[in-house]
This record gives structure tokens, sequence and C-alpha cells, in this order.
């Protein structure tokens, strides 16, 4: 089965048909998945019968899981009595609830009338982000291992509810304030670690998850239910967070300790999840870009500034033209700059924002699982990328010198044709 040739869900269906693989339980389910690197957003294998090509991706390998722990999540729903075709229809409706994707008739000729096709694009569009390697880095680090809100989502909208974006949103921000809350934690004071903190503090304030009191603002935000998937997946996000840059791989537990009782997890739980963490990213190590040389989190860091750095002088023109027609955007950015903005006006840049970025094809980063990290970065570089944007009295100085330049010209002509 080849993940980047159309007709691959297809042939996912036949295959689950034939070997008729299904996991009995949510916590069968979750470990399994977890087991695979899913979880963690690094794919290292794919669901057991499911034949892959030679050299596969981790783009590939992410996709099939991701349809993989759907579909096991709508088996697990039905008891295991269920068509592949009635989940795919069910899978575009929530898709669509989830507005991850809007087709333009360009999208919809690419990716055709059936359903298993257009869900292909719109997997495809979930998943990637740009063919270049900031951006695969990127996209392993944070946005592969926020995949799973999706699983989340879809088990909500198998159980009726539909209030689908605004609990995507819920668990971005509780995975924010989280992994800063995981990593503030730390006994290490180096300067990658207060750079990410602040960024990572400035995100939440992006969202819902403000602190208040001292206490850490995901708990307001979190599941009640001790067996949800949510709580399990959160804790082994704070496992990844909690990692330490060394040559063994190690966590510091006791960051976490507290962490699983917020979580109301079972400590046979949290001690199977910080083990499995530790076995993991020992294990492969020597297979994880992020894990060979230096901490996952300054890689992240990193390359998040290099990529949105990319992203707005390569959409320079674009950028300038919609923030010219947008005067209270380029109030509340330019205000942003020198003071702190009030709950509303953050919300009313964060809407605009978002707005501005789906018009430019090539910014439909800030809006996948995970943007809202990228949020501050544009907001901070983007003046000084861009100061024409942001001052009226601005004077582009190669349009000076060549202004005058000309002026010379004319007077040296003058002088010699009087």
């Amino acid at each position: 089965m080849n993940p980047s040739a159309q007709g691959w869900i297809e042939k996912f269906g036949s295959l689950q048909e034939k070997k008729n693989f299904f996991l009995r339980n949510e916590l069968e389910f979750y470990t399994h998945f977890r087991n695979l690197g899913f979880i963690y957003g690094t794919n290292i294998y794919t669901l057991q019968g499911i034949p892959t090509p030679a050299l596969i991706s981790e783009e590939e390998k992410a996709k099939i899981n991701l349809l993989s722990a759907l579909h096991q999540v709508y088996l697990l729903h039905k008891s295991g009595k269920a068509g592949f075709d009635n989940f795919l229809e069910d899978l575009s409706v929530f898709y669509q609830l989830l507005k991850v994707e809007e087709f333009s008739f360009f999208d919809r000729l690419l990716a055709g009338r059936k359903t298993s096709h257009q869900l292909e694009y719109l997997l495809h569009q979930r998943i990637s982000l740009n063919d270049n390697i900031i951006s695969r880095a990127f996209n392993q680090m944070l946005t592969n291992s926020m995949l799973f809100t999706d699983v989340i989502n879809f088990k909500m909208f198998l159980e009726g509810q539909r209030n689908l974006k605004e609990n995507e949103r819920r668990l971005e921000q509780i995975i924010l304030s989280l992994s800063y809350h995981v990593i503030k934690t730390k006994n290490t004071d180096s300067e990658y670690n207060k750079r990410l903190l602040h960024l990572l503090a400035t995100s939440s304030r992006y969202g819902p998850a403000a602190s208040s009191e001292g206490q850490p603002g995901y708990l307001s935000l979190l599941n009640p239910d001790p067996d949800s998937l949510e709580n399990k997946y959160l804790f082994d996000l704070a496992c990844l967070a909690a990692l330490e840059d060394s040559n063994n791989t190690s966590i510091q537990t006791s960051i976490l300790s507290d962490l699983g009782e917020e979580l109301r997890l079972s400590p046979e739980f949290v001690t199977d999840s910080v083990d499995h963490a530790l076995l993991f990213f020992r294990k492969h190590r020597n297979q994880l870009p992020f894990l060979k040389n230096t901490h996952p989190f300054k890689l992240l860091y990193d390359n998040s500034q290099l990529m949105v750095k990319k992203l707005i002088l390569r959409n320079s023109h674009r950028l300038k033209k919609e923030l010219g027609e947008s005067k209270e955007l380029l109030y509340l950015i330019s205000k942003s700059a020198t003071a702190d903005l009030n709950s509303a006006e953050r919300e009313r840049m964060r809407v605009q924002l978002l707005d501005m970025f789906k018009t430019i094809p090539s910014l439909a980063i800030f809006a996948l699982p995970g943007g809202a990290f990228l949020l501050p970065l544009f907001v901070k570089m983007i003046p000084s990328l861009l100061p024409s944007a942001f001052d009226d009295n601005y004077v582009d100085p190669y349009h000076r010198r060549s202004s005058k330049n000309t002026v010379e010209d004319k007077g040296s002509s003058n002088l010699t044709n009087p």
C-alpha cells in the first residue's frame, strides 16, 4: 500500500476487512498506538498487517497511523461491527464540522468526487506542512504529536458532541500550558529554556488557559473523567516535555508526580507511562533526528523561528496588502510590541490573524494543530521584517538610493548638456 498515491484509503479498507484487526478496549487501543510512537508524534511503526513501501517516510507513516487510529475508535464505538464505507462517510462529516479544510474548485479537481479521495487529500493537508527540512522538523515535533487530538475529537463526535472546534482549541491550550508548566519546573536554567518558556507563556495567552492564583492555567480546562483518553495522552506528552538532554535520555520524574494526581490517573498508569517513555526514546534515539544531537524542545524553538521568518519574507507582498486593509490588526500588533493586550484585544487579534492566514495558502500552517505556538513568533517578528507595513513615514532605503542616483544622473546630464 502506497499512502502517497491516490486510492490508498480504499486499499487500507480492503486490508482491514481481510485482517479484521480490532483492538477490544480503549486502554488496549491507546497503549498500542503509543507503542507505535503515534502518541509522541514520532511514528516508528505502523499498524500490523498493513504492508508499506520500502523507505517509507515519516509523513506516510503518520497518515497510516492517523487513519488507523480513527478507524479503531470507530470500531470501538460500533463494537467492532461497522462497514468501512460508513466509517468514511462519518469521518468526512466529522472533518467538515471541524472545518479543517475548505476545498477550492482546484482542490476538488485534484481530490475528485469520491469520499475516500477527498479524505486522502484532507489527511495529506492535515499532516503536511511544506517539503523542506525546517517544516519537517517542526511537523514531527509539534503537529504530529497533536494529531491525536483529532482522534479524541472524533470519539466525541461519535458520542454526539458537536462543539468540536472549541474542544480542539481547549486541548491545544492545555498542551501549551502544560508544556510550559513542566519545562518551568525543571531544574535547568539554560538560555533556550528561558526563550521557550516565554514563547509558551505567550502562546497560552492566546486562549483560555490563563493562570489564576498561582495555579497552572490548564487545571481549569481538564477533563474530570479519570478514564478519558485525553488525560492519558496529556500525561504522555508531559513525559516528552520532561525529557532531559543527556546521552542516556532521562526524565525528571519528580515533575510528573503531582500531574498524575491532577489528571486523576492511576499510579500504575503513571509508572507505566514514565517507564515506557524512557524505554521508547532510549531504544529509538538514533532513529529520531530531534533526539540525536539536541533536546527536542530546543530544536522546536530554533526551527520555529526560522520557519516563521521564512514564511513572512516569502509572503511579504501579500502580507503587506492584507495588513494594509486591516487597520485594527495593524494597531493591535503594534500595541502588543510595547504593552500587554487585554483578553478581548488578544482574541480580536487572534481571529483577524487566522482570517488573514486563510487568504494566503502557504500560511495555512498557522491553522493546523499547534498553530497557536507560532502566533506569538509571527506577531513579534513581523514589525521588524516588514517595517513599511507598520510605519506610514517609512522610506525604503533602496528606493531612496535609486531616487538619489536618478537626481544625480539628471544633474550630470544638465551639466554636460546645457
